[in-house]
């Protein structure tokens, strides 16, 4: 038998996964990362549309392959979603051809050439971040333009019917308990494998921090909806500090900030930034308005945070919710943060922390699931 060593798999991913920087790449570089760290020769293809090359990359990988998005706004009118008719290529189907290798695609979007006929004999895992027609419907629903509301609606509808595409993988790989129940219901061979993430170990530092923060990245509509809501909601009827930290923040959210002398709007801030804030707030308050995947900004939080509040769509059917205090409308969350704006962290509450996310959440356990759903011969024993 061979070593383990000279085993190759392929990864298509939507984006380029570095910087690791928002939800979906972050999933992917670490799953590629905890992959290499099994012994396995990564060939990485990436779909490009405005992120540059990188070196992190090359590192990990056996080779990374560019291969640029067609953003043609053209294909908004054929009958395939927008986002992944704009990923086909036949240079990434020749490169895939090379050899005989296992094939991970990384989300719907990338699923193009899942029912291409050379590749019948293939093993083929697709990765879904999301049930991507239930995500557009809700991405509409926080829209303002009227144009990227038909586009949403348009896409969600497409990606309902195109999701059938996955009858043609040999393993569905769900990343919540919830989307592998829902996925389970139409398909076969759905496993449950939960988020890849930066975080090792659970660190909380002690005693109590100075402010309560939001953080995401703002451009996306339900962030901005979340945002708006603590300002409007919750902070300006209370006088506890909150700082809001993402990318692009839309200009009504800067509005509302600057009503509010408490309140502070950091903008565009590194990755490490934003881990510095959550590691030194007292709360990290985190709501949304959609159920959907699982949320590593929550997983960042409890592995480097003190305490969390959250609202239910937060933590529904993660695993997670022992871990949070869940409060579903504005009165009862700001009547928590007061609570726990004065309270020093109990590091009991670390133990219990660890507990659940070593179990759960460990990348090295959860690679090894991977793995195993490929042929026998590709598996560490």
């Amino acid at each position: 038998m061979e070593k383990l060593q000279s085993k190759h798999i392929h990864i298509i991913s939507f984006d380029v996964p570095y910087p690791a920087n928002y939800g979906g790449v972050i999933d992917i570089f670490y799953k590629a990362k905890a992959i290499y760290e099994q012994g396995i020769k990564i060939h990485l293809h990436c779909f490009q549309y405005g992120r540059s090359e990188s070196v992190m990359l090359e590192n990990i990988c056996e080779k990374v392959y560019y291969y640029k998005r067609k953003m043609n706004k053209k294909q908004l009118l054929n009958s395939l979603p927008f986002v992944v008719i704009t990923r086909s290529s036949e240079k990434l189907m020749l490169n895939l051809l090379k050899d005989n290798q296992p094939i991970l695609f990384e989300g719907l979007h990338c699923c193009y050439h899942l029912n291409d006929i050379r590749l019948i004999d293939r093993s083929k895992i697709v990765r879904t971040h999301n049930i991507e027609h239930d995500y557009y419907k809700s991405l509409k629903k926080v829209e303002r333009s009227l144009f990227r509301k038909l586009y949403f609606a348009s896409e969600a509808k497409k990606l309902r019917r195109f999701e059938s595409i996955l009858n043609q993988a040999n393993f569905i790989v769900a990343i919540s308990p919830a989307d592998t129940k829902e996925l389970s219901k139409r398909y076969k061979n759905v496993r449950h494998i939960t988020a890849f993430h930066p975080d090792e170990e659970v660190i909380i530092k002690k005693g109590k921090g100075k402010f309560c923060l939001y953080h995401g990245n703002l451009e996306v509509g339900e962030n901005n909806q979340a945002a708006l809501y603590l300002v409007n909601e919750i902070f300006s009827k209370i006088k506890t500090p909150l700082i809001i930290a993402g990318r692009r923040p839309s200009s009504e959210l800067s509005a509302a900030v600057s009503n509010h002398s408490h309140i502070q709007l950091k903008a565009n801030i590194s990755t490490e930034e934003i881990n510095d804030l959550i590691k030194n707030a007292q709360i990290n308050v985190i709501p949304t308005f959609q159920a959907t995947g699982i949320k590593l900004k929550l997983l960042a939080v409890l592995f480097n945070g003190r305490y969390c509040i959250v609202n239910t769509p937060m933590v529904i059917n993660t695993g997670l919710e022992n871990l949070c205090s869940i409060k579903d409308n504005a009165k009862e969350m700001a009547k928590e943060i007061i609570r726990l704006f004065e309270k020093p962290f109990e590091m009991d509450e670390k133990q219990k922390r660890k507990k659940i996310l070593y179990e759960n959440f460990s990348n090295v356990i959860n690679v090894k699931k991977l793995l195993e759903l490929s042929p026998a011969e590709f598996c560490p024993n």
